[in-house]
């Protein structure tokens, strides 16, 4: 199930409340600035930093 755009243009990383935006593979919204991705699962993007998978430059998750 994909994600909408419009919903992605409102989204904002619960952490720095800087933009974020989709990884490459769609299953996830990156934020740069935190290294932080959250997860979409069945089309909704669960936006809880306890839950967040922290990424490292080195990381294939980033686009």
């Amino acid at each position: 199930m994909e994600i909408e755009r419009k919903l992605l243009e409102i989204l904002a990383c619960p952490e720095c409340k800087g933009n974020i935006h989709l990884n490459e593979d769609e299953n996830g919204l990156i934020c740069d600035k935190c290294k932080l991705m959250y997860e979409i699962r069945d089309g909704i993007p669960v936006m809880l930093i306890n839950e967040a998978i922290h990424i490292n430059q080195q990381s294939t998750i980033e686009p």
